[in-house]
Formats: structure tokens, C-alpha cells, sequence
């Protein structure tokens, strides 16, 4: 890295925290959450103004892959805070509920996106029919993991067994999807993804072995646990970059090996050392994040969207709304939830956002999509993660939220409510 690359990057990335935070500022005045604006700044730094003069003014090729890997690590960081005050307990009584969401969603969103793509694949002159037809129905099952966080953060719900049931039917569904983008990728490019195998071991290590030392390490006699020092938390993150390193191996992505770090902290008597934890990583993951939403921004093109893609455009919305609502809520009224659950189930599964981005990458990438329909799934990205914030409000209002979260209050006493009520993230992106 040169010292021109050097000090482009700096650049770069001021322009990025800057322009995130300013999008993120006025669309949460819009009611949207910050994550929108930050993607449309990144649109907006992309080839969809002036044919592409901004970004190679401003953001040069040659420092782009080293904003994707800040960027990465941003994202790194805050999963697994995710993890860390993801409460096991709030899935108690909803396992049924969580596989039902899951099972529904993925597969009716799936089967709706292979018929779609039946319908799309004469217009786009794909080459590989069997790999276009399995890539949207991907495509269409993915619920942005990262982005669900951000919302259900940024409402303060996270903590509620809705909330519970919503990440953990989006953990689920996410990593049956990029199985399925692996096995795509096999089918198309021909490579070997059977490192995705060694999943099942590296989870049983990390369960059996890892947890269990994480245990002795960071319990104390003392009611709360342990100090956050410099040694824990360098270990920390020593196993938080190896677990997301060794996922991303698997091609099961690394936001989920960085998730599964933070969800193995044990939960009794480390309530303290969590909330340091979070306090410690969330500035830093405040600074990076707005670049991994940046970046992938820049590779649309929303100017390639004619006017004979609209109608296009409104039949993918129909099949990408209604394929994961109808499957999210019938599979949560069949595993035993009430109808308002149900509904906002449905609302927060739609959530897409840059997970969506990442996969429409992959697909541009393999030629299973062409620059126009590439473009006009980014457009659907970015309608059904809107519509997330303004449909959760009437589905789950503020009061029915604060009424769940002290109820839960009551069920487990003051242990917790120790944590804090909003990962640090959150607070961070408001200011």
C-alpha cells in the first residue's frame, strides 16, 4: 500500500463516515432507520450520478478494497455484540414458533422466486437456466441479518421475545441461504465448497470446547463477574476474528462466525463484563460500519434501469413481499403465535438490505444476472428494508413493546435487566 493509496483512504473513508451520518441523520427524521441512508449514500458515491464521475474522483478503485476490508471488520464487530446480548431466554416456548417462521419463510419465498425467475429468464439471456432459477429463489429467502440488528436495535426490542424469535428466525434462514448460494456456486463456477461439511465440528467445538473455557475464564466468585482488561478483551477478539475467518472458510460468511462468538459467552453472573464489552467495541464499530454499507453501493447502477423494467420491477416487489410475509406468517401461526405476532413476523422477514446486496454481488459476479435486473433487485433491497421501520410501528407499537419488555422484567427479575436496554451501536449511530 503506497502512501498516495494511503492517504486516499483516509480520505475516502472521511467522505464515507461523513455522508453516512448525514443520510443516516435525515432518514431517521424520516422515520427510516440510519442503515437506509447509509446505503443510499453509497448509491449515491456509486455510477448512478454522472455516469460513475464521483466515485472515480472520490473513491478510486485502487482504495476500494481496502475500505471493503474496514468495512468487513466494522461489521465484524458488531455481530458479535449482537451476539453477546442475544438472551437465550427469550426463545423459551418459541422454538416451535422460530423453526415454523424459518421453515415458512424460506421456503415459500424460495419456490415463489424459482417461479419468477422461469418468468425473467427469457428477457435476460442468462446462459446457465438451472443456476438463474436457484439463484432467485435464494435471493428472494434472504433476510438481512445486520440490518433486522440495526432495527430491532434502534427500537430498543431486541430484548423482546418478538424481537428473540425475529433474530433467531433470521440466523436460521440466512444460513440455509448462503448453503444454498455455496451450492449455486458449485453448480455454475465449478468449485469445490466442501469445506462447508466442516460446519457441523466447528460448531461442536465452539459449543463443547470453547464455551465451556470461556466459562472458567471470565466467571468470578463475585455476583457480576469478572473486569473487562486489556488481555480479555484482546482474547476476545482473537476468537472473534478466528471464528469469523474460519466461517467465512466454510462460505457460510463471516457475520455469521463472528454472531456464533459472541452468542457462546456464557450469560450467568457476566452481565457487567458484557456491558463493558459493548461499551469498549461499539465506538470503534460506530466508525467502521458506514463503510461496508458504503462500498457495496458503489457497484450500482441504478441509470441502467429502463423504463420496461418497471413493470418488471413491480413484479418482483409482489413475489419479494408477498413470498416472505405469507410464509413468515403462516409458519408462525402454525407454530402456535397469535395473529399480531404473526404479522410482524412477516413485516420484519421482508427486511433485506445489504445481506441482499452482498447475494446480487455473488450473482453479477457468476453472470447469472445481467446489469439491468441486478439493478433492479437492488431497487427491491432497498423498498422492502424501508417499508421494515413505518409497517413494524403499526404492527408492534411502542406500548405493546414496552409492556413485553416489563413483563419480562417481572418473569426474570432485576439479572435482566443489567444489560444494557440498546447495544452500544444503536446509541452511537443516533448521535
Amino acid at each position: 500500500m503506497t502512501s498516495h493509496q494511503t492517504a486516499t483512504t483516509m480520505f475516502a473513508l472521511a467522505l464515507i463516515l461523513a455522508s453516512a451520518h448525514l443520510l443516516g441523520m435525515l432518514a431517521k427524521r424520516c422515520g427510516q432507520p440510519a442503515v437506509i441512508g447509509e446505503i443510499l449514500a453509497g448509491i449515491l458515491l456509486g455510477p448512478s450520478l454522472f455516469n460513475g464521475a464521483v466515485a472515480g474522483t472520490l473513491l478510486p478503485l485502487d482504495v476500494r478494497p481496502h475500505l471493503v476490508t474496514l468495512g468487513n471488520l466494522g461489521v465484524a464487530l458488531f455481530m458479535f455484540v449482537v451476539g453477546l446480548e442475544f438472551d437465550h431466554r427469550l426463545l423459551r416456548g418459541n422454538r416451535r414458533a422460530a423453526a415454523g417462521v424459518s421453515i415458512g419463510s424460506i421456503v415459500f419465498a424460495f419456490s415463489l422466486g424459482c417461479l419468477l425467475a422461469l418468468r425473467l429468464w427469457h428477457d435476460h439471456g442468462v446462459a446457465d437456466r438451472l443456476g438463474f432459477v436457484l439463484f432467485m429463489g435464494a435471493a428472494m429467502s434472504i433476510t438481512a441479518f445486520p440490518v433486522l440488528a440495526r432495527i430491532l436495535t434502534d427500537r430498543g426490542i431486541q430484548h423482546t421475545r418478538i424481537g428473540a424469535l425475529a433474530m433467531a428466525r433470521a440466523a436460521i434462514g440466512d444460513v440455509v441461504a448462503w448453503v444454498l448460494l455455496a451450492a449455486i456456486v458449485t453448480l455454475t463456477s465449478g468449485q469445490r465448497s466442501w469445506q462447508v461439511l466442516l460446519a457441523v465440528p466447528y460448531v461442536l467445538l465452539m459449543l463443547c470446547v470453547v464455551r465451556p473455557l470461556l466459562g472458567r475464564i471470565v466467571m468470578a466468585p463475585a455476583r457480576g463477574g469478572r473486569e473487562l482488561t486489556l488481555g480479555l478483551l484482546v482474547m476476545l477478539m482473537v476468537l472473534l476474528l478466528l471464528s469469523g475467518g474460519v466461517s467465512e472458510w466454510f462460505g457460510l460468511h463471516f457475520i455469521f462466525g463472528a454472531f456464533f462468538a459472541g452468542v457462546i459467552m456464557p450469560r450467568h453472573g457476566s452481565e457487567r463484563l458484557r456491558a463493558q464489552i459493548s461499551d469498549r467495541v461499539g465506538t470503534v464499530t460506530w466508525i467502521l460500519l458506514p463503510a461496508y454499507f458504503a462500498v457495496a453501493g458503489l457497484n450500482v447502477d441504478l441509470a441502467a434501469v429502463s423504463g420496461d423494467g418497471l413493470g418488471e420491477l413491480a413484479l418482483i416487489l409482489l413475489v419479494a413481499i408477498g413470498g416472505k410475509f405469507v410464509g413468515a406468517y403462516a409458519g408462525a401461526r402454525l407454530g402456535g403465535q397469535s395473529g399480531r405476532t404473526a404479522t410482524t413476523m412477516g413485516v420484519l422477514m421482508n427486511t433485506r438490505g445489504l445481506t441482499e446486496l452482498i447475494i446480487l454481488g455473488v450473482g453479477l459476479q457468476l453472470q447469472l444476472l445481467d446489469r439491468e435486473l441486478y439493478s433492479l433487485m437492488v431497487v427491491m433491497a432497498v423498498v422492502t428494508t424501508a417499508m421494515t421501520a413505518p409497517l413494524l410501528r403499526w404492527s408492534y407499537p411502542r406500548q405493546l413493546a414496552d409492556a413485553d419488555l416489563l413483563r419480562l422484567s417481572d418473569e426474570w427479575g432485576e439479572a435482566a435487566r443489567t444489560a444494557p436496554s440498546r447495544p452500544v451501536v444503536a446509541r452511537s449511530s443516533e448521535k
